[in-house]
């Protein structure tokens, strides 16, 4: 049988490919809903109809996002049973733990009080209104830790017992899968990232109408009613998005650094792949940039920090580090088959770290230095001697006077900088499960085993093409739409409620004596 065509492979390339697709979404739902609302706070605190008008442009772009990830969501879990089915009977009473909670409580809370915010407006007062959105954003948070909490017992397994009549790994711990420091990290560094993600969305579409408005400046054009009214949503977006970015970049290289301690320690096959790190060195150097065939050890070119890898892994920069082949060489003798058998895709893992890094830290540092850049205030308060016309001309004029680095370079950069962290992200997740291999539960269930047995070639070929073509069409369709709504920027027609709704109305009088224009009118906010 060819190995290429194999059920295995083909269920792997399935999964890997509509994670991968699936998280594109995960990172931007996550990290748009908590600056949404930050936004409405803002506009809730000071009344000011800039921050109006980016709470709905945003949140509009985040309800796009968050129904696509909700639809292709589903899929994964329909694969466990479709593709995996001796995984999901071996580990389904621990893995299913967690998905069931995120399920029955995270998802419970984003659903419903998602729907309150998106038609409460003018229903909900402003505060428990503003409430909503926030209670969304913390669903999110819970539902990413309880799947995060069930894929870190799968890079360490704890908690559990198996069961020596089913053969079946049972829940015994339910807290110690929650608490342990691989699902604390590995939620800290994912968390960080995606409102990384996030804020490199915000800052590129925001560029986008800064740099649009900027060029007409310089052509000495005259700018449309319209975006001279979106433009101190777009520049209040920016401050955000920049502020965002540095503090969020700062927390995933922390986590990061974190993160591979714990690795370290408890898969060290995992991060000597990373490596490319052939034999055991004390100290051992962290390779920045390599040429050659990392997959054999031979190099041409190889660019080293000297002590650099020890003190990642043990926080100094003497400590033996140890190597693929002794590592491969205890697995085997502790698990049983051939070394070369325990051994990952060399390749896959050292560039996949590294692009990993490289993608997420550029964002950072770009957004450290817009933030640099944009240090004094780009707008200007009016008063009698400027006029409103005025305003958005003098802010786009701020930023030349300000700094050089504000030209037309300084808005493209941050355009092409949007899609990074998404770049980051796909590849820190193909290190993650490609460097656990050859285990689909670390130590105790290799992915030779979980695959379903009586799945072939041809029906994973099947689904894999159908998932596939469908993932297409769901692509072209969420990029049009971001395309279509982000183009267009804020609706700065649309104004805020002219007041406050009350839940409760005074004795005496009901709601159609308190809005009679809207007694026959349906409840919307409650479908």
């Amino acid at each position: 049988m060819n190995l290429a065509l194999a059920p295995e492979t083909l269920a792997r390339w399935q999964f890997g490919i509509t994670t991968v697709y699936h998280f594109l979404f995960v990172p931007l739902t996550i990290s748009l809903a908590a600056i949404t609302a930050g936004l409405e706070t803002a506009w809730v605190r000071t009344g000011k109809e800039k921050y109006f008008h980016a709470t709905k442009f945003w949140g509009k772009l985040f309800l796009i996002n968050i129904a696509m990830g909700v639809v292709t969501g589903i899929v994964q879990e329909f694969q466990f049973g479709m593709n995996w089915s001796d995984y999901s009977r071996f580990v389904g009473d621990v893995f299913g733990a967690p998905l069931a909670m995120e399920a029955l409580l995270a998802f419970f809370f984003e659903s419903t009080f998602i729907g309150l915010w998106i038609f409460g407006w003018d229903k909900l007062p402003k505060k428990i209104h503003c409430a909503c959105i926030w209670i969304v954003a913390m669903g999110t948070i819970l539902s990413s830790y309880f799947i995060l909490a069930a894929n870190s017992w799968m890079q360490h397994p704890i908690g559990y017992t198996v069961d020596k009549a089913t053969g079946r790994a049972q829940l015994t711990d339910i807290w110690a899968v929650f608490t342990q420091n691989t699902t604390m990290v590995v939620v800290l560094h994912t968390l960080t990232a995606a409102f990384l993600t996030g804020a490199a969305f915000v800052v590129g579409v925001s560029s986008f109408h800064l740099w649009r408005a900027k060029r007409k400046q310089i052509r000495g054009e005259e700018l449309g009613a319209k975006q001279r009214r979106q433009l101190p949503a777009m520049l209040a977006s920016l401050r955000v998005g920049l502020v965002v970015a540095v503090i969020a970049g700062l927390g995933t290289a922390v986590s990061g650094d974190e993160l591979g301690k714990v690795m370290f320690e408890q898969q060290p096959m995992k991060m000597a792949a990373a490596e490319a790190l052939w034999e055991t060195q004390s100290p051992a150097p962290f390779s920045v940039f390599a040429v050659g065939d990392v997959s054999q050890g031979h190099n041409s070119v190889e660019i080293e920090i000297p002590g650099l890898l020890s003190f990642l892994a043990h926080n100094n920069f003497t400590e033996s580090v140890p190597g693929i082949n002794d590592v491969a060489a205890q697995e085997a003798a502790r698990y049983g088959g051939k070394a070369e058998e325990y051994i990952p895709s060399i390749f896959m893992t050292f560039w996949g770290f590294r692009l990993m890094i490289g993608f997420g830290m550029t964002s950072f540092v770009a957004g450290l230095i817009g933030l640099w850049t944009t240090r004094r205030k780009l707008w200007v308060a009016p008063d009698k001697r400027v006029g409103q016309d005025e305003i958005p001309r003098l802010m786009l004029t701020r930023t030349r006077e300000m700094n050089p680095f504000l030209t037309a370079w300084s808005w493209r950069i941050g355009i092409l900088t949007m899609g990074l962290p998404l770049l980051a992200n796909s590849f820190g997740w193909i290190f993650t499960e490609m460097g656990r291999q050859p285990w689909a539960v670390y130590g105790l269930m290799k992915t030779s085993d979980a695959v379903s047995p009586g799945v072939g070639q041809g029906e994973v070929i099947t689904s894999l093409a159908v998932f596939t073509g469908l993932y297409a069409v769901l692509a072209v369709v969420e990029v049009r739409l971001l395309l279509k709504y982000g183009k267009a920027g804020p609706d700065t027609d649309e104004q805020p409620p002219a007041k406050d709704p009350r839940l409760r109305l005074p004795r005496g009088r009901d709601a159609a004596d308190e809005r009679p224009e809207d007694a026959d009118k349906p409840m919307t906010f409650a479908y």
